[in-house]
């Protein structure tokens, strides 16, 4: 792609061309306007999570590999059957000037609840299967093509995959030849920051014994995600894990409730089994992640209202499809290892 084109798309909404977006997706690695982003938002971070660029706080190979991934043709992956003749009959991509609802919402919701563009298969038998995608990500994530890698994850790939000849998983992979946007893709996807390869080696160490101290660091902070957000949403103050502080606790003695009926709700939460636990963080952390997010956009757009953008599917919708690139990204790593 010529650097003239890269600019072009790197100007305009990854779902209806207007100039100028200013979100993005981290799991669809699609930069997108504000109308467009509210269409987003109300899919559910299970679909597409999304920040303000300028206004949300991104790790800076987050970002970057959102950027990397919109410029280099991410929309080849959600919009493939667009682009091939004979097959985008009767279908469109909408401009900036087509009405929101339904013109854009409902093309929206479409390619990216309903993956309604991307490549299907025509014959039956010819269908990769998924310890075929997992090994091709182990691959692929030791080089700088993100869109391939992207391809893979939409298809299916599974980031925690144990590669049974390598004994490891493409995270450790990607750590180790030092390639950082990689490394957050799969972290969106899933992949478990905390799994060890058939040395007893973690993503993390794989990075340090390869020379890559920053990402090192970065895996380390990413086992945290979780408890570093709800930390700085209650007390605005980040761990320090480069010095070992890896938690902190909010002073809120003055407002405690110590009484017999809260010691009791904190025994019960102390019981509930891991996968209950694990559900209601990951609720916890979206609830979080959509206030902050419900506070960029009415900071940006005084002019509207409040976009009710929490509407998860019902956990039975998710899961019918535990392998799913949307499953797996909202049963983000850290909210996994929360309840160890």
């Amino acid at each position: 792609m010529s650097r003239g084109k890269l600019r072009m798309v790197a100007d305009v909404c990854g779902d209806c061309g207007a100039s100028e977006p200013q979100w993005g997706s981290l799991s669809r690695g699609l930069l997108l306007c504000d109308e467009c982003c509210s269409v987003h938002r109300s899919l559910g971070p299970h679909v597409s999570r999304v920040r303000h660029l300028h206004k949300a706080s991104w790790a800076p190979a987050q970002l970057s590999m959102v950027h990397s991934l919109h410029t280099s043709g991410a929309n080849a992956i959600w919009e493939h059957q667009l682009l091939e003749p004979g097959k985008a009959a009767g279908r469109r991509k909408p401009s900036a000037r087509d009405s929101l609802h339904p013109v854009k919402s409902e093309f929206i919701r479409a390619k990216h609840q309903n993956l309604a563009f991307v490549h299907r298969v025509a014959k039956e038998g010819e269908q990769p299967t998924q310890e075929d995608l997992s090994k091709q990500l182990h691959a692929s994530v030791r080089t700088a093509n993100l869109e391939t890698s992207l391809r893979l994850l939409a298809q299916g790939a599974l980031p925690s995959h144990l590669h049974p000849d390598k004994g490891s998983t493409a995270l450790h992979v990607a750590a180790r030849s030092g390639q950082a946007c990689q490394v957050e893709l799969l972290l969106v996807y899933g992949a478990d920051p905390t799994a060890k390869d058939s040395q007893g080696m973690t993503p993390a160490d794989c990075a340090r014994d390869a020379g890559h101290l920053d990402l090192e660091a970065r895996l380390i902070e990413s086992q945290y995600e979780v408890t570093d957000r709800l930390a700085h949403h209650l007390s605005g103050r980040n761990p320090e894990h480069h010095l070992g502080q890896h938690f902190i606790l909010p002073e809120m003695a003055d407002c405690l409730d110590l009484s017999a009926h809260a010691r009791v709700a904190k025994q019960k939460l102390q019981s509930l089994p891991e996968r209950l636990f694990v559900e209601l963080a990951r609720d916890l952390y979206d609830e979080v992640d959509r206030r902050e997010c419900e506070a960029v956009w009415l900071g940006a757009n005084l002019d509207r209202q409040a976009v009710p953008f929490f509407a998860r599917q019902s956990r039975a919708v998710l899961d019918e499809e535990p392998g799913s690139p949307e499953a797996r990204s909202a049963h983000s790593s850290g909210i996994c290892h929360l309840a160890h």
